[in-house]
């Protein structure tokens, strides 16, 4: 589903933000490469210090295709567990709406669907299983709100008018 959204989105001149972790973050950074669309990774490390390792090619792609590594940190800086909420701040500010694809109830996915909230930023979620750990996080924030998105089409109608380039 993160690859659908991303890939779909990049395709209608959307930017797609992530934060270059494992799983959904890689998955949407991927898919947007592969549509050709613009891509930005937020770091929880210094430039210097890709984390997780196993997506330093992944970084590098990035790069090399035009899109942008972001790290406030300094360009050694290690991983850390206090510096991923910090990273989740600058996903969170640097996009229009946020959309949560899945996590547990304790994701960093909610910290970011609460920073984008608490700027007025939209926040999508995508609902799963039921009985699935998680889907946790998406359907924690759509009893609080969220708006629910299956398609592209959903986080358009989310998005204030003039930030849509039609592909």
């Amino acid at each position: 589903m993160a690859r659908r959204l991303a890939s779909d989105a990049s395709r209608r001149g959307l930017t797609i933000v992530s934060g270059l972790a494992r799983g959904i973050d890689a998955e949407a950074h991927l898919a947007a490469l592969e549509a050709k669309g613009p891509t930005w990774a937020v770091l929880g490390t210094g430039l210097g210090c890709v984390y997780p390792f196993e997506n330093l090619a992944l970084a590098r792609r990035i790069i090399a295709e035009g899109g942008a590594l972001i790290s406030e940190m300094p360009l050694d800086t290690p991983p850390s567990p206090h510096l991923f909420p910090r990273r989740n701040r600058i996903v969170a500010g640097l996009s229009w709406a946020v959309v949560v694809v899945e996590g547990r109830h304790k994701s960093g996915s909610l910290i970011t669907a609460r920073l984008a909230a608490e700027h007025g930023r939209e926040v999508l979620a995508v609902p799963g299983p039921a009985d699935s750990v998680m889907s946790e996080a998406p359907h924690r924030l759509i009893v609080e709100g969220a708006r629910v998105t299956s398609g592209v089409k959903d986080i358009l109608a989310a998005l204030p008018d003039g930030h849509i380039l039609e592909a």
